[in-house]
């Protein structure tokens, strides 16, 4: 089970992802600014998606995942924050503990272009890094935007802050960061949407990819089911591994 601490961080995650959340076409993302608004979209809007899971018997595990994403518009820009936990034990020993907070922000510009910028912060228990800052603006572009499809890249420079785990030492790196992200909605109900990532450093280069398939029930509730890979190409020596593998089955709501 979570150590007393741990369900502490997870209530008061729980709390604050009650109050955040975004339309559908602006689902929760690791690294993607909501595309271009509709006319007739919310000034605001909203989502939380929770998952959890308990296996007992031989193996005895808990799995809870819980993100939320709050968005609002104001003109040209789109604001948009996040939070994320996730928290893994195993035979009463935590296996994974994940926390993140992200805001963002996006200008539209005419066209299909628009400039972007983000700050991330993040603490993973188990990578090797005490926690970790990142702060990453650039321009992005609206590839293909139809009904059906819309696939969009975005790239630009950054600056990340590493600190190890125990405090021994801290990084300040430059960031070079690319992304992709792609959505398919092959029924009026159902979407597939996959999103790549990279973050490119002196030190290391950090991958990430978030594939994801979302059927929806109602106006207001969806099953998604995610994969969520992680990759550091060198990490600091008491990361228990390069690769985190993220697999989920959780229920989306959204106003």
């Amino acid at each position: 089970m979570p150590s007393s601490a741990t369900r502490s961080w997870i209530s008061g995650w729980l709390a604050l992802l009650g109050l955040l959340g975004v339309a559908d076409k602006a689902q929760p993302s690791p690294f993607y600014a909501p595309p271009l608004p509709d006319e007739d979209d919310r000034a605001f809007s909203g989502n939380i998606e929770l998952g959890y899971t308990q296996l007992s018997g031989n193996t005895d595990s808990q799995t809870l995942i819980a993100k939320g994403q709050f968005a609002w518009l104001t003109g040209s820009w789109t604001h948009t924050l996040r939070g994320e936990v996730r928290n893994v034990s195993r035979d009463g020993e935590t296996s994974a503990e994940q926390y993140l907070v992200a805001g963002r922000e996006r200008f539209n510009l005419q066209g299909p272009h628009y400039l972007f910028g983000f700050a991330r912060a993040e603490r993973d228990r188990f990578s090797g890094y005490d926690h970790q800052f990142t702060t990453i603006g650039g321009y992005g572009r609206d590839l293909v935007d139809n009904v059906r499809h819309r696939l969009s890249l975005e790239a630009g420079p950054g600056y990340r802050y590493d600190r190890i785990e125990g405090g021994k030492e801290s990084a300040s790196l430059g960031v070079a960061y690319g992304a992709l992200a792609y959505e398919w909605a092959f029924t009026k109900t159902s979407s597939l949407e996959q999103e790549l990532s990279m973050e490119v450093t002196d030190d290391n280069t950090t991958s990430r990819s978030l594939s994801s398939l979302t059927a929806r029930l109602n106006s207001h509730l969806a099953l998604k089911l995610s994969h969520e890979i992680k990759a550091t190409s060198r990490p600091p020596a008491d990361a228990e591994a390069h690769t985190d593998h993220t697999t989920s089955a959780s229920i989306l709501y959204d106003w």
